[in-house]
């Protein structure tokens, strides 16, 4: 609802400033009349050109003021929204090649390693609810499949594979809703959102019993929408929790970022444990940039960020979840800013699920929602939505999601470009990687899909 408010309000700005731009315009008066006394050249005069360079100042200074408006509203009320392709972060671009060109040359040559199983058993976040409104439809590739995921008529969000099994046309490209089902846009074929069962085949006197499309276990909360896998069928015994401040409206949506990477790190070390990176990756203050190349410059050492952490997996009735307490610290000229320390509890829910909550005395209170969402084997979506505060300025919690971004995309250029290694070499201190591998097991079944490559080829 704020979202829309705002959306809302940022019309009517707009309007307001186009019309009193407008009038000013229309109403504007040449100083040129004075200064020349009306001599204006007789020709200016028949082509009907008096006072056309004070309107075309007006025009240039009223553009420029929109502009100006336009920037500033995005920056003070709209949320933030970053969308990153598989080839914009974690390349090096040289010797004059695009970065798409650099990332295929490094999937080429990169070893994958012995890789656990691709898909983990749990809930998955296959987008965000504010992006689908009441009657749309979405085609989103999840786990390696093809779903459509609709909101009927009455405000309950759907998933079902998208190809119909009349004659597989996709549901979602063209696929309408209608009630609380969707509409093949090939024949008509209906399917039932709850069930996946078809309820009407126009030119048909009967539906078949049998035929259906696959109906994915789905559940929305927290402003997203998550399907569960199972690789052998299983129901659900666990869910995500439900933030109550996000449900109540007292933390408003503020933005997100979408990464889509290739990845040879199976699983996904989603809150990571590997606490000695920290120190060494993430101590350079983010102005310095994701570039690994340039992140230690002598420049930016003015900045630094010192870190504390700590993991451990809960036990009975919640061992699906895992908590890591972070505490954060800032230099700046050697000298430490108590104002901007910051205390963060990574509860990680599932192998795709992570809240990031934090809870400061000045700047507030708010949850970053960390999902990570497998496309297809080695192929991961990663986002990150904030909530905050609704009563906290929208640029403080903008710049606690850009920086996290600019963190996470430094670690982005390690996955995209290193070895999945089972048997690691270790040290005394890195304990909690092991720890932390032996809880994620947890996810994996018998039957769980693997990876199987021979030479050059990835078949999955």
């Amino acid at each position: 609802m704020e979202g829309q408010s705002m959306s809302l309000l940022g019309k009517m700005m707009a309007v307001i400033g186009i019309s009193v731009v407008a009038g000013l315009i229309v109403h504007v008066r040449d100083p040129l009349d004075s200064i020349l006394g009306g001599g204006y050249p007789e020709l200016w005069r028949k082509a009907g050109l008096v006072g056309a360079p004070a309107r075309a100042v007006a025009c240039i200074f009223a553009g420029v003021s929109l502009l100006a408006m336009g920037w500033l509203y995005r920056l003070l009320f709209a949320p933030l929204e970053l969308l990153r392709t598989p080839d914009e972060v974690g390349y090096i671009a040289e010797d004059g090649r695009s970065r798409a060109q650099a990332a295929n040359e490094v999937r080429r040559r990169r070893k994958t390693g012995e890789l656990p199983p691709v898909y983990p058993n749990g809930w998955y976040r296959v987008l965000d609810s504010h992006m689908l409104e009441r009657g749309d439809v979405k085609n989103v590739t999840v786990l390696g499949e093809q779903v459509a995921v609709f909101r009927g008529t009455e405000g309950k969000a759907y998933v079902v594979d998208a190809y119909c099994p009349h004659l597989g046309a996709n549901l979602a490209v063209g696929g309408r809703v209608v009630g609380q089902s969707i509409e093949c846009p090939f024949h008509g074929w209906q399917f039932r959102g709850e069930d996946g069962k078809c309820v009407r085949i126009p030119y048909a006197e009967k539906v078949p019993e049998f035929a259906k499309v696959r109906c994915w276990r789905s559940m929305e909360t927290n402003g997203q929408v998550l399907v569960w896998f199972h690789c052998d069928g299983e129901e659900p015994g666990w869910t995500v929790p439900e933030q109550g401040e996000i449900t109540r409206g007292e933390w408003v949506y503020r933005g997100r970022t979408d990464l889509h990477f290739i990845l040879s790190t199976v699983p996904f070390p989603l809150c990571d444990s590997d606490i000695a990176h920290l120190a060494h990756l993430h101590t350079p203050g983010i102005v310095s940039g994701v570039d690994l190349r340039y992140t230690n410059s002598k420049t930016w050492e003015f900045v630094r960020h010192d870190w504390k952490v700590q993991w451990e997996a809960e036990s009975e009735p919640t061992k699906h979840c895992s908590q890591m307490l972070v505490k954060h610290a800032l230099t700046v000229f050697g000298r430490h800013w108590p104002l901007l320390d910051m205390d963060v509890v990574a509860r990680q829910v599932g192998p795709g699920v992570v809240f990031l909550l934090f809870d400061h005395s000045f700047l507030g209170r708010g949850v970053i929602m960390h999902c990570v969402t497998p496309v297809e084997p080695l192929l991961q979506c990663v986002s990150h939505t904030i909530f905050y505060q609704s009563n906290i300025p929208p640029l403080v919690p903008k710049f606690i999601l850009r920086a996290e971004c600019i963190q996470f995309e430094r670690d982005v250029m390690i996955w995209n470009n290193k070895k999945y290694i089972s048997k690691p070499l270790l040290v005394k201190e890195d304990s909690a990687i092991q720890k932390h591998r032996r809880w994620f097991s947890q996810f994996y079944s018998d039957n769980s899909p693997r990876l199987r490559y021979q030479h050059n080829t990835l078949d999955f």
